[in-house]
């Protein structure tokens, strides 16, 4: 079998095949062979479902840099790498019927990415920025009983999320939640703390954060001019990336985020899912004036 995986790949890597079919092959490792000297430059499309995967390597993106389809179905994946941000031509991802019980921002922030399965996982939550690129338009998240809250971004996209939702878990209380009603979904574990309409004043970490970002990124349009002493490490990790945007207006966030949540069974996509799921959508938003002048419909 060993040997004719690599005669596959090696006949890949000659030819310069732009479609390499790895399924059903009891891998538990992603092969070698593929990561090698200069990777599969050609390679468009890998088909590696139904084996026994439980992670991606770090340098996928390096070795397989014109990837645009990447089919990993009933794996037994727990954790995406961050570098899979940098696979900038990947528009399609299926990670269906893995062990995931989170999802990594990178995948959020896939510029070219237009279809995304993540069904039959463990998903508690989805990052904050989720839909915000225009590119994605296809989300399925089906199945994950544990997920009670869809980032509103993904209001306008076509979603799939029958069987979501279940009642709280003990098990669960590691993770900040938020409740409105008889409603409660939990929140990406970036979230350090939630702000409600009686918190008019940010903590002074999140406004030195924000004001920062704005500064540079508005200004000098570069983050790596931010020395190591400029910054604690931490703090400068964090400001590189945010753990979302608000679903308003588009404001940065760092350590707290104002959330609101809109029952699905009150929209207009109710009728979609036919009162197969008990699932919200949730704004993201950075302050009290947004979170009082977000609406969904707008």
């Amino acid at each position: 079998m060993a040997s004719e995986l690599c005669k596959t790949i090696s006949e890949a890597k000659l030819e310069r095949h732009m479609n390499l079919f790895l399924n059903y092959r009891n891998l538990h490792h992603f092969p070698l062979e593929l990561l090698k000297d200069e990777g599969l430059q050609y390679l468009e499309r890998l088909y590696m479902k139904r084996n026994s995967l439980t992670t991606l390597p770090e340098n996928l993106a390096q070795k397989l840099p014109n990837l645009v389809e990447l089919y990993l179905h009933s794996n037994n994946i727990v954790v995406v790498p961050e570098a899979i941000g940098s696979l900038v031509k990947l528009q399609f991802l299926d990670l269906s019927d893995n062990a995931l019980e989170v999802v990594c921002p990178e995948i959020g922030r896939l510029r070219s990415l237009r279809h995304l399965r993540l069904a039959n996982n463990q998903l508690k939550y989805l990052p904050a920025d989720l839909g915000r690129s225009r590119e994605l338009q296809y989300v399925y998240v089906d199945n994950n009983i544990y997920l009670k809250g869809l980032p509103s971004y993904l209001y306008n996209k076509v979603i799939g999320c029958s069987g979501c939702g279940s009642p709280v878990q003990t098990s669960e209380a590691k993770l900040l939640s938020f409740s409105s009603g008889q409603l409660t979904v939990f929140l990406p574990a970036e979230v350090k703390s939630i702000g409600t309409h009686a918190d008019p004043v940010l903590p002074l970490q999140e406004m030195a954060m924000r004001t920062l970002h704005n500064t540079y990124c508005g200004f000098l349009k570069d983050l790596q001019l931010l020395t190591p002493i400029s910054l604690p490490r931490s703090l400068s990790e964090l400001l590189r990336c945010p753990l979302g945007h608000c679903h308003r207006c588009s404001q940065p966030m760092f350590t707290i985020v104002y959330p609101k949540l809109f029952p699905l069974r009150e929209t207009p996509m109710a009728g979609l899912h036919q009162g197969r799921t008990s699932i919200s959508f949730v704004a993201y938003c950075c302050s009290t004036q947004c979170l009082q002048t977000f609406d969904l419909l707008s």
